[in-house]
Formats: structure tokens, C-alpha cells, sequence
């Protein structure tokens, strides 16, 4: 699992109370959704003073507004373009945070801000109650996945090093949810999403992965602010259900455990090779069938970092 981030003050009071009840230090791990050796630790004291996880900031809040007043000169502009400009300005950086200082205004980071500092103290145990769910594109070409080439100089044009591509690939929509329980059914979208299939989403899918995973248990359901989510006849469906629906900033896949799952499945899908459009589904619904409830707990358990991040971001977009 790599570097364990710091526990946070809820993780821990948690933590103690287990192992008041007699837990297992196993036991404990899997129900707050970090990894053994930090309970471990945690309980032999050894965490305490630990330096903390994580690569510093890049850059100031000052080299931010530079940034902001660049963009405002010129909205056309290239992330190369503003990469070369913030430089010369003194602040030496990369494209990737380039890409994540312009991507949200100052509102759109307010909102993030505000909705992660108040959730910053809901316990993994709360975030266990959210079914989150996502849509998400899976293509049978894989040529826009950055395959690379081993060459010498002057073999740029030989047959055997170059690959072929597919302008327009097949590919298919694909709606899911997860909770830490595991994953419920796929649902294979065909043609646009508005409000009126979405709630057919809803009914013939959501409904039955709620069912699935928490039984005749209350719980939240999370979406994204896409029109079809946020429509109003869509917002009078959960009303008619009795499904409360968690508040969600805008621009925020990196609160989305269920964008870290997307990886995982594409990674197996990808492994799968399909090679015609009757093979693609099967090799979906595969790829997800085999996610395993522990992986959702593992990234359901990660929620109270994804929160720190934000608020030691600032709101800004964080790379979980």
C-alpha cells in the first residue's frame, strides 16, 4: 500500500473504541479503511510525529493570481502557451498544474472548499451509507492510450513502428454505483442521457444496486451536476422515491471513489483485448463483475483524505 497517510483525529478515536471491544487490529483496519500497520502503529504509539505524507505545494497563492491575470489577457490560449508566460513571470512549473490551476474559477473552488470543510469530519462509517455512481466511456481502440514506440533514429517511418488508429472507435456508455458493500448491476446506455432515460437509469438499475448493497438500510445517493442529474423532473423523482440525494461540488471527479474504480475495471478491460463490438460488452460486465467488495471499502475508506486534500488545496483540483 505504499506510505500510509496520517490518520485523522476521527480515524483514531475510532481505532481506540475497537480495540476497546476487542477488535482485531485486521478487523479494525477493514472497518475504517486504512491499512493494518497503521492501526498498528497507531496503537504502539509509533505514529506519533510522523512527518507528513505527500509532495508539497508547487507553487504561492501570489503565482496563482499571476496565472489567473495570463489567462484573462488571452482566453485562447495553449497550456504550453501559459506554461511559457507563467514562467517567465518566475514561477517554474509542469503542464499537469498548469492544467489544475486553470481548470476551476474562484467560485467553483469556494463551493468545493465549503462542501469538503463540511464534511470533513463525517466518519468512514457515514460514507459507507453513500451509493456513488458514474458514467464512463469504454473504447475498443486503444490507440488514444499513449502507446509508445522503441526506435532508432531514422526508423520513424518503417511499417513495423508504426501503429494503426481509428478516427471514430466503437465504444459504449456505461452507468454504474458502488458503496463499500461492492458494486451493482451495469447499465449499458444507448444514445444521449436526458432527464426522461436517466430516470429510466434510476429505476431499472439504481433502485436494484440499493437494494443489492443496503437492503432495506436508508442511504444517499450520489451523482455528479450533469443536466439529465440536476433536471428538475429528475430532482421530483428522488422526491417521489424518498431518496435523499447528497449535495456534490461542481468539477469534483477527485471526491468520486467511483473514478479510482472506472481505472481498475479499464486496466482488466484493457487486459481482456476485445476485438470486435460482441466481445466488448462481455469483457465489460467481466471487468466489473470481478471487483471484490474489499477494493470498494479500501476506496470508500479513503474519502476523509480526499476531503483533507481539497481543504489543503484550497478547493484546487487534487490528483487522488
Amino acid at each position: 500500500m505504499g506510505k500510509t497517510a496520517d490518520l485523522t483525529a476521527v480515524q483514531k478515536a475510532i481505532i481506540d473504541t475497537l480495540k476497546r471491544e476487542g477488535k482485531t487490529q485486521k478487523e479494525i483496519s477493514e472497518r475504517i479503511g486504512c491499512s493494518q500497520s497503521a492501526v498498528s502503529r497507531h496503537l504502539s504509539g509509533k505514529s506519533v510525529g510522523r512527518k507528513k505524507c505527500g509532495k508539497k505545494r508547487c507553487t504561492t497563492r501570489r503565482g496563482d493570481r499571476t496565472l489567473r491575470k495570463i489567462v484573462e489577457k488571452d482566453r485562447l490560449q495553449t497550456l504550453g502557451d501559459l506554461r511559457k508566460q507563467w514562467t517567465e513571470s518566475g514561477v517554474e512549473t509542469s503542464r499537469a498544474t498548469v492544467h489544475r490551476r486553470v481548470l476551476l474559477n474562484q467560485k467553483q473552488r469556494q463551493k468545493r472548499l465549503t462542501w469538503a470543510t463540511e464534511k470533513q469530519h463525517w466518519t468512514v462509517a457515514q460514507w459507507s451509507k453513500v451509493l456513488f455512481s458514474d458514467e464512463s466511456k469504454f473504447c475498443m481502440s486503444f490507440g488514444n492510450q499513449g502507446a509508445r514506440v522503441w526506435r532508432k533514429t531514422g526508423e520513424k517511418e518503417m511499417p513495423k513502428c508504426l501503429k494503426s488508429s481509428v478516427k471514430y472507435p466503437q465504444s459504449v456508455m456505461v452507468w454504474g454505483a458502488m458503496s463499500a458493500a461492492g458494486v451493482g448491476p451495469l447499465c449499458f446506455i444507448k444514445g444521449r442521457v436526458n432527464a426522461a432515460s436517466y430516470q429510466e437509469i434510476l429505476e431499472h438499475f439504481m433502485l436494484p444496486s440499493a437494494e443489492k448493497l443496503y437492503g432495506d438500510e436508508d442511504f444517499d445517493f450520489q451523482h455528479d451536476l450533469a443536466p439529465a442529474h440536476s433536471a428538475k423532473t429528475t430532482g421530483k423523482w428522488f422526491t417521489d422515491h424518498g431518496i435523499t440525494v447528497l449535495n456534490w461540488p461542481a468539477n469534483s471527479p477527485d471526491l468520486n471513489p467511483i473514478e479510482n474504480l472506472w481505472d481498475i475495471v479499464k486496466r482488466k478491460f484493457r487486459d481482456a483485448r476485445p476485438n470486435t463490438l460482441d466481445e466488448l460488452k462481455p469483457a465489460i460486465e467481466a471487468s466489473w463483475a470481478s471487483i471484490t467488495p474489499q477494493q470498494c471499502h479500501r476506496l470508500i475508506g479513503s474519502m476523509p483524505r480526499r476531503i483533507e486534500a481539497v481543504i489543503s488545496a484550497k478547493g484546487f483540483p487534487t490528483k487522488y
